[in-house]
């Protein structure tokens, strides 16, 4: 079972906020809003407000048409085309509007997938750079939260979840992956509250 806490130490100029898919796209009125997202927004903003320099939005971008994505997306948008981009508004891709206002300096970077490591922009963006750990908050956590921690890890980096910036719109699998985050990467992932992190931010 992993210690509650940031048991690694302080975080500093090496750290960076990845703020994983707070869109529209997963807000009230969309197919696929996430009710408590708005819950975790207050600490999420503090959060990216205090190191907007040092945050990284990503987000999720939906197939243009349903059938047009590979494999089994195509699938998968077949049953969800109501969120492609033809029969979607545009405005539902964009960050939530108290994010969005603090990109730039705050990077934006766009994925077709879970997770923001598989089409490498964002090795790409972190190359050369001198981050080796990654505060992680967003949504959902079941999903493109784990696959953006799971590329993390394997990648080499310190990983902290925030407790209380993080959302699911199951709550039974939030549990079970928090659990499992807990008491199955104990040497590979942190798990501390906003309060945590920003006091061991300096």
């Amino acid at each position: 079972m992993a210690a509650h806490g940031l048991i690694h130490g302080t975080l500093g100029n090496t750290c960076l906020h990845v703020c994983v898919d707070m869109q529209r796209l997963f807000s009230v009125g969309s197919p696929w809003a996430i009710p408590w997202a708005q819950k975790v927004l207050p600490a999420i903003e503090e959060l990216a407000g205090r190191h907007a320099s040092q945050t990284l939005f990503t987000r999720f971008i939906p197939a243009n048409r349903p059938g047009e994505a590979p494999g089994a997306w195509s699938r998968y948008y077949m049953r969800w085309a109501e969120v492609t981009l033809a029969n979607l508004d545009p405005k539902y891709v964009e960050l939530l509007p108290t994010l969005s206002r603090l990109a730039p300096p705050a990077w934006v970077l766009d994925k077709h997938v879970y997770s923001p490591w598989t089409e490498g922009s964002l090795d790409r963006q972190l190359r050369g750079s001198d981050f080796d750990t990654l505060v992680v908050s967003g949504g959902e956590t079941d999903i493109c939260v784990l696959a953006t921690v799971l590329g993390a890890i394997d990648r080499g980096y310190r990983v902290v979840l925030v407790t209380d910036a993080l959302c699911s719109s199951s709550d039974k699998t939030h549990d079970a992956l928090m659990e499992l985050y807990r008491s199955r990467f104990s040497e590979q992932i942190e798990i501390a509250n906003l309060e945590e992190v920003l006091g061991a931010w300096r």
